[in-house]
């Protein structure tokens, strides 16, 4: 078996899915309940789009991109693009999509207050004109 990008070559497909889950859920916990039920839904699909992509890459990577092909026997084969890699290439878009909505829904940390000057505020306005 060619060497995948699997999470683990030992758990199931839907187990892969669900640890992928788990681990989106674990960075989206603190979103705010207006944005959860969108999260929920983006993340169930990347999670399954991830697993699609990391199996379809496999099979890419073992059997290569291209493969011959032929109308009938009296024409000569030729060689062609895999139909695995255009589903790829198109799943992999839409998962780059999710993931870009997922990305600016992360929620974004609390700026830290500034305890200390650093002293330029003191120089300005200390400053004579």
């Amino acid at each position: 078996m060619a060497k995948t990008l699997r999470i683990s070559e030992d758990l199931s497909k839907e187990e892969r899915i669900k640890k992928e889950e788990r681990r989106l859920r674990k960075i989206y916990k603190d979103i705010d309940k207006d944005n959860k039920a969108l999260v929920d839904g983006l993340i169930v699909r990347a999670a399954f789009m991830r697993i699609m992509l990391e199996d379809w890459e496999g099979d890419i990577s073992e059997k290569g991109p291209t493969e011959m092909f032929t109308q009938s026997e009296k024409v000569d084969p030729y060689e062609r693009e895999r139909p695995i890699v255009r589903l790829y290439n198109q799943m992999n878009k839409n998962y780059q999509s999710i993931m870009a909505q997922l990305s600016s829904l992360v929620p974004k940390p609390e700026p830290k207050k500034k305890d200390q000057s650093d002293g330029f505020e003191e120089f300005i306005n200390g400053r004579d004109d």
